[in-house]
């Protein structure tokens, strides 16, 4: 239940944050163009607001439907719907009294504060914590393939990731990612290089078998809890690392696994490395090819203590984390875009992995993580900026896209064909919100 709880305060946190700043982008500039802002709100208010409060022409106030939030501008066809005010003589002060490229400004305000933002808060996360990562180069024995998934696929312990379409992947994290699109990853193994072809509807599969992990960095075979039952009880103990089993020396886990399979219901002998001696033990094999231990399974942060693999560590200057910051931010962005087209794709089947609230919410980790939270924020950010610059009337790519045929025109679309096109738009995102979080439930009784 904490765990719901600390994810649930960051989402709201970070919504609210993006929210704000968003708004605020539409809000500054059209009252630098002297354009009246009727109000402002966090999250929406249908019936009441939790808090409002009147400051010269516009409110503020906090609604209690965390849905998002808005500006309400005079003569502007939008989320209220005010037909009433649209009967009325245009006023100067109005949105629609204004000329075309201001109006233009005041509509992409929101889409660049988020934007600009995402590069902000990823050059502030480089120049305080730097970037860590585990380069794919120096996996120098390859690959732990943890899910059967990736046997299907083709991949198999110990191959080395070349590349993926042709794209060298330099950080093992981003694997997985780039697998989502399907393609040709090209391997080495034994030595020799080799061509896997990814499905296409790979990451169907994926979302089908609730795969979180395929591949992982192969490590040592050590053990973190003996089972009191079994016959080698007395012979093996946590912390105990083997390293040889009947003369073959072992180096990692799946190897071990591996060498389990030959035998059944016999003794052998396994060398163990016990604090830094080598012990020679006769174990019996069970015929479930074990040796009664739980292996221990160590994180990233382990690996790199215990010096398993070197980890590149990155540290940035204020100065150098400004365009690292502008590069993470454009490389998040290509990112999503490639996964928005996953799931304009139907052959992909990566419609069936749309969230909703509760999507977004996992995103966070269960404890508080500053670095986690920031970083998670400025993702969010992009995402918000590409789905608010989509050319769907009542987002503001939809406004957007009919300010820029009336520039190019000269002609401006009638207000009853706007009042259309905004109620059309209504239905299309409260259809896709019902459709992602119905997901979410779907998902929740799995």
């Amino acid at each position: 239940m904490n765990d719901i709880i600390i994810k649930a305060v960051q989402l709201i946190a970070s919504l609210s944050i993006l929210v704000i700043l968003h708004e605020l982008g539409h809000f500054i500039p059209a009252k630098l163009f002297k354009t009246r802002v009727e109000k402002f709100y966090l999250f929406f208010n249908p019936w009441f607001s939790l808090f409002k409060v009147k400051r010269g022409e516009t409110e503020y106030g906090i609604g209690w439907l965390p849905l998002g939030g808005y500006v309400k501008i005079s003569g502007m066809i939008d989320e209220s719907m005010d037909k009433e005010q649209m009967k009325q003589p245009p006023q100067p002060y109005e949105f629609r009294s204004k000329p075309a490229w201001q109006r233009l400004i005041i509509m992409i305000g929101g889409v660049t504060v988020n934007v600009i933002l995402a590069m902000f808060i990823y050059s502030m996360t480089l120049f305080v914590w730097g970037e860590k990562y585990l380069p794919t180069q120096n996996l120098t024995d390859g690959i732990w393939t943890v899910d059967s998934l990736a046997n299907d696929v083709g991949l198999q312990n110990g191959d080395k990731i070349l590349s993926i379409n042709g794209q060298e992947v330099a950080k093992f994290s981003d694997i997985m990612s780039e697998m989502l699109s399907g393609g040709t990853m090209e391997i080495e193994r034994q030595g020799k290089s080799q061509f896997i072809e990814i499905p296409t509807d790979f990451v169907s599969t994926l979302i089908d078998n609730e795969a979180k992990q395929l591949i992982y960095p192969r490590m040592p075979a050590v053990v973190a809890q003996v089972d009191e039952e079994s016959a080698n009880a007395d012979k093996l103990m946590a912390k105990d690392k083997i390293v040889g089993i009947n003369g073959v020396s072992i180096k990692y886990f799946d190897e071990l696994k591996t060498q389990l399979q030959d035998y059944s219901e016999e003794n052998v002998s396994i060398v163990i490395d016990r604090e830094g001696k080598l012990i020679t033990q006769d174990v019996f094999i069970s015929e479930g090819h074990t040796i009664g231990f739980a292996p221990a399974f160590f994180s990233f942060t382990d690996l790199e203590r215990g010096g398993v693999y070197e980890f590149a560590n990155l540290k940035y200057n204020a100065y150098a984390s400004i365009p690292a910051g502008i590069n993470k931010a454009m490389d998040k962005l290509n990112f999503y875009v490639k996964q928005f087209k996953l799931i304009l794709n139907p052959e992909t089947g990566a419609y069936k992995g749309l969230g909703g609230f509760a999507s977004i919410g996992n995103l966070f980790p269960a404890a508080w993580s500053w670095q986690a939270f920031w970083e998670i924020t400025a993702f969010l950010s992009i995402i918000l900026a590409f789905m608010n610059i989509l050319p769907i009337p009542a987002l503001d790519g939809g406004h957007v896209m009919f300010l820029l045929y009336e520039m190019v025109s000269g002609r401006k679309p009638s207000e009853k064909f706007l009042e259309y096109a905004q109620l059309a738009g209504f239905v299309i995102l409260i259809t896709l919100l019902l459709y992602a979080n119905g997901m979410d439930v779907v998902r929740s009784f799995k």
